[in-house]
């Protein structure tokens, strides 16, 4: 059970309590919003706003007004344009709005994405040609662009131009094209620099438009939602009235795409939410353009007639299915790889890699491995002498910084802070995995943050609180669905639920009061804890309709002892993790993880009396009424008695005491060998 980092923060009563009284805004939301930074009345106002106006100016975004100017004239002179967009649910989106939004103006139109496997991102020679043997003249690119320098200078040696709109982070030197338009460049003013592709696109259409913003968004205000909510951009600002305003268009009007799509997923039935598209829409669009396609995601989109629609949606649902069942084949392979070779599992960042895995999936199988370990995970494809990988980080650690400084070994790379892309030889995969770790030696590696909104006693917990939380939608990054905290709550029940206990429902009470709780993906089996456990949850209250009577949905998101102490916890993982990983310690640190024979007999108690499951040792500290201190010990001792033989592990990580007859010296284990060494 990986182990996070519980952040409980607090808001600022003051503020909540004037927002209720002389604003009317809804003192629990006022308060997990002041916790959140918005620090003023003013703020908050605008923040709870359902009519707020969108501020941004389309020309306060460096090289807008030339973007215009180029595409006007190419549609004053029929001239064929092309856009040109991305495989992702943003890149398709802005394809489809740019090119629906030209076509309706009488452009002599045409669009691109290219092939993620085959072409790869962004803008390449092969497709600049064909474009122009197509008669293309002008290329409009959406979601890509700012950094393809060479690309866009083989486009005007072929004699076609280009207009780039991007969001991504741009290099010291720009393309030379017609215009660059990204608000990420150093010397753009644009006072909001956090939209998507599509939000992009959709300033760029206004600035064609000349003025109608607000037309333009009920037109194409769905496509900005799916594509600005798909690139986990900033749900703030203006992104935040964009989105908001394109969810209200899905559940009110949805295009005819859009509706076969929410039909084939089986929520046609649902009011659509910023969490709806996420994680049912979303994903649903990524799986054309990972398995097979995006053009057919793109072709859904702009689709006119319902049955055509609807057959289009299915066949992406099938595809959705296949990238589900891809990606765990990929996701179980990987993690087998890892739990059978600890120099890949015990290292600051994971790199595991296998041949010829789906490369449209393994971004995903990344942040899986990531949210599983609470560490970087690089996960690579081999096909041959080439190699491809996808990065995924933890906030706190700048996955791109840590591959930028091995890019002498990598033959191309890109991304951001938590999520990369790279290239490399197959036989320097053993090459960069150690030396992307010893970079990461000298980083203080951060643990993954349960963030806490609020503390809630189980009492509190009723349908108002869904009416306080409604008037914080639109969720989504830097504005998250609020977590509340459940602490010191006495686990009296836990049952397994769906097949197999894929699922688990607990019920825990404090003080009289009583509650259950669902903890998704948990299997019963390897869930740590046992009844008369005393926790802290945090949890997710979502809205339940069950026989047209409103319920709270309680959802489990982490889980920790209440009798552990955080600080010491963490401190002795973090150090466990430096030794496991082979870095060197200090003799004073090797003495903090040197287990004693006393401390070695209780453990070798403990487990046989009662397994540990998922081998979380901190139910040791909890068992022998340690509050963190020795945790510690407790890993070496049990790292050392399983090198002897003298404890084991099964398939799912519960840990127990086999039959054994023999009489074990754990002096002489690895561990304790490795321990004595780095004690002198």
């Amino acid at each position: 059970m990986r182990r996070k980092k519980w952040l409980i923060t607090k808001g600022d009563k003051e503020l909540a309590s004037y927002a209720s009284e002389q604003l009317n805004i809804d003192p629990l939301a006022a308060l997990i919003l002041s916790s959140r930074g918005l620090n003023s009345a003013e703020e908050l106002e605008t923040f709870f706003d359902k009519n707020s106006p969108m501020t941004v100016d389309p020309f306060s975004i460096r090289d807008m007004d030339r973007a215009a100017a180029r595409i006007n004239r190419a549609l004053d002179n029929f001239e064929m344009i092309c856009v040109y967009g991305d495989y992702d649910a943003d890149g398709v989106t802005a394809t489809a709005l740019l090119y629906s939004f030209l076509e309706s103006r009488g452009a002599n139109v045409t669009r691109y994405i290219p092939d993620r496997i085959n072409e790869g991102y962004g803008l390449n020679n092969d497709a600049i040609d064909k474009l122009k043997e197509r008669g293309v003249k002008l290329i409009v690119t959406v979601d890509n662009g700012a950094t393809a320098i060479d690309e866009v200078a083989h486009a005007y040696e072929a004699g076609l131009e280009v207009v780039v709109t991007d969001h991504h982070k741009v290099g010291d030197t720009l393309p030379e094209c017609a215009a660059v338009v990204d608000p990420q460049r150093s010397d753009c003013t644009c006072p909001f620099k956090e939209m998507a592709g599509v939000g992009v696109a959709f300033k760029l259409a206004c600035a064609i438009e000349g003025d109608s913003y607000d037309e333009i968004l009920e037109e194409y205000g769905e496509l900005v939602a799916i594509g600005t909510i798909g690139d986990v951009v900033s749900l703030t600002g203006e992104n935040r009235v964009m989105v908001r305003r394109g969810i209200n268009a899905i559940n009110e009007h949805p295009g005819i795409g859009v509706s076969a799509l929410i039909q084939a997923a089986g929520i046609g039935d649902r009011y659509i939410t910023s969490s709806s598209v996420a994680f049912t829409l979303c994903p649903r669009i990524n799986a054309a353009g990972r398995m097979g396609s995006a053009d057919i995601a793109l072709e859904l989109l702009l689709c006119d007639d319902p049955e055509t629609a609807g057959d289009i949606a299915q066949r992406i649902n099938t595809m959705n299915y296949e990238r589900q069942t891809t990606e765990n084949g990929i996701f179980v392979k990987a993690v087998s790889l890892m739990e059978e070779n600890p120099d890949i599992l015990n290292k600051r960042i994971i790199v595991v890699d296998g041949e010829d895995w789906n490369q449209g999936v393994i971004g995903i199988v990344a942040a899986k491995l990531t949210e599983k370990y609470g560490r970087p995970s690089v996960v690579i494809s081999r096909s041959g002498d080439e190699a491809k990988g996808s990065c995924r980080s933890i906030p706190g650690f700048s996955i791109y910084e840590a591959i930028d400084s091995v890019s002498d070994i990598l033959t191309h790379y890109g991304g951001h802070t938590l999520a990369a892309g790279i290239g490399l030889k197959s036989s320097d995969i053993d090459l960069f995995r150690k030396r992307i770790n010893e970079y990461a030696a000298d980083k203080e590696m951060p643990f993954a943050v349960q963030r806490i909104d609020c503390k809630l006693q189980l009492g509190s917990v009723n349908v108002s609180i869904l009416s306080s939380l409604e008037g914080l939608e639109p969720f989504g990054a830097d504005n998250p669905q609020p977590v509340f905290g459940l602490f010191g709550v006495t686990i009296e029940d836990i049952n397994g639920i769906a097949e197999g206990g894929k699922h688990i429902r607990l019920l825990v009470s404090k003080n009289g009061s009583r509650l259950t709780a669902v903890y998704f993906n948990m299997p019963q089996r390897r869930f740590p804890f046992e009844k008369g456990d005393v926790v802290d949850l945090a949890v997710n209250l979502e809205k339940n309709v069950y026989n047209d009577e409103l319920r709270v949905s309680t959802v489990i998101r982490g889980i920790r002892p209440s009798v552990t102490d955080e600080t010491k916890v963490l401190e002795n993982i973090s150090l466990y993790g430096r030794f496991s990983g082979n870095e060197k310690i200090t003799p004073s640190q090797a003495a903090k993880l040197m287990p004693g024979r006393d401390i070695q007999s209780l453990v070798y108690k403990s487990v046989k009396a009662n397994p540990v499951k998922d081998g979380f040792c901190e139910m040791l500290c909890v068992r022998m009424g340690d509050d963190g201190e020795n945790l510690g010990r407790y890993m070496t001792a049990v790292d050392s008695m399983l090198e002897a033989g003298v404890l084991a592990c099964d398939d799912d990580g519960r840990l127990f005491a086999p039959q054994y007859s023999g009489k074990a010296n754990l002096d002489e284990s690895p561990t304790m060998k490795k321990l004595r060494a780095f004690s002198v």
